[in-house]
C-alpha cells in the first residue's frame, strides 16, 4: 500500500481515538512514522473516550498475545518436566557435588588477602537453593541446630516475621536466627522486591567448619580437571 493511503488511513483512525502506538501497529509502520502522520490531530481530551481507547487498546493487544503466551506456557512446562527427569535418586556423591558448587557460586570464599576462619557462608534469596545447601551441610555431617542464621532485610519490612518465614520454609530452629542486618532504604531507588512476599536475604553460616571449606575446594578443583576446564586455557 503506498504511504499517502497509510497516511489518510493513519488519520481516520486517529480520528476514531487511536493512539500512536495503536496506529503504527495496525499499519505495520514505525511509531515515529505514525506519530508524523496524525501529529496535528489531537486526542479527544474526554476522560471517558480515552478510558475506552485505553480499554480497547489492551483488548487487541491480549487477543494478539494471548495464544502466544500459551504456548510459552506449554512450553515451559515441557522443559521443566524435562529437567525433572534428569533428575533420579540422589546419592551422596550427588550431594556433595552439588553442595559444593552451590557454594563456590554463592558463598564467602577465601581470599588472597583474608584467610578462610573456619566458617561456610552462604547468602541467598531463593529458599529452594538453601534448602539444598542446607541438606549438602547435613551429608557432611552439620545439623540443623548447629547453623547460625541471619536475616539482611530492608527497614520497611518486618525482620522478625521474616525470620519466622526462613525458619519454616528451611525447618531451621528459630532459636539459630540472630539478629537481623538492616537495610537503610534509600526512596530514590526503584525497588520491586517489596510487599508481604518480600522476605529478604538469608545468610547461613555453618561454624568451625574449615576442613569442610577444604573439602569443597577440593571438590571444585576436581570438577575443574575432570570437565577439562582448566587445561583448556593451556598452551598448545
Amino acid at each position: 500500500m503506498a504511504k499517502p493511503e497509510l497516511r489518510a488511513q493513519a488519520e481516520v483512525l486517529r480520528q476514531a481515538g487511536c493512539s500512536v502506538p495503536d496506529i503504527a501497529s495496525r499499519l505495520g509502520v514505525a511509531r515515529s512514522t505514525a506519530f508524523q502522520w496524525v501529529r496535528h490531530i489531537p486526542l479527544d481530551s474526554d476522560a471517558e473516550a480515552a478510558a475506552r481507547r485505553r480499554a480497547h487498546s489492551r483488548a487487541m493487544t491480549d487477543a494478539r498475545w494471548s495464544a502466544h503466551r500459551v504456548q510459552t506456557a506449554q512450553r515451559r512446562e515441557l522443559a521443566r518436566d524435562t529437567g525433572q527427569a534428569v533428575v533420579g535418586e540422589l546419592t551422596e556423591q550427588d550431594l556433595a557435588l552439588i553442595g559444593a558448587v552451590i557454594f563456590w557460586c554463592e558463598g564467602t570464599k577465601e581470599k588472597p588477602w583474608r584467610a578462610n576462619d573456619g566458617r561456610v557462608t552462604i547468602t541467598n534469596t531463593d529458599p529452594r537453593l538453601l534448602r539444598i545447601f542446607i541438606r549438602f551441610l547435613e551429608s557432611a555431617g552439620v545439623s540443623r541446630s548447629e547453623l547460625t542464621c541471619r536475616v539482611s532485610i530492608h527497614e520497611t519490612a518486618d525482620p522478625d516475621e521474616a525470620a519466622r518465614w526462613w525458619a519454616a520454609e528451611l525447618g531451621v530452629p528459630l532459636e539459630c536466627f540472630r539478629k537481623a542486618t538492616i537495610k537503610r532504604h534509600r526512596p530514590s531507588s526503584s525497588r520491586h522486591n517489596q510487599g508481604s512476599a518480600y522476605h529478604g536475604c538469608l545468610v547461613v553460616t555453618a561454624r568451625r567448619r574449615r576442613e569442610l571449606y577444604w573439602r569443597i575446594e577440593g571438590i571444585i578443583d576436581e570438577l575443574d580437571r575432570r570437565t577439562g576446564a582448566a587445561s583448556a586455557g593451556e598452551p598448545r
